[in-house]
């Protein structure tokens, strides 16, 4: 245990930890999010239709 000293963090990752983190961001920019974007406007979509099943239609109400 040291007392006093801070140990720096390493600069820019190299080689093989570069690419697996290009890796990861590729998947989660181009796979995961996209599929929570997707699940979450179909959900909010439903959850209106939903709605609407039950409490009508939104305007004005009819004669």
């Amino acid at each position: 245990m040291s007392h006093g000293q801070a140990t720096e963090p390493d600069p820019a990752p190299q080689g093989a930890g570069r690419r697996r983190e290009l890796a990861h961001f590729l998947i989660l920019a181009f796979g995961v999010w996209p599929v929570v974007a997707i699940g979450v406007v179909g959900g909010y979509g439903f959850l209106i239709w939903m709605y609407q099943l039950i409490a009508g239609q939104p305007g004005p109400p009819g004669h």
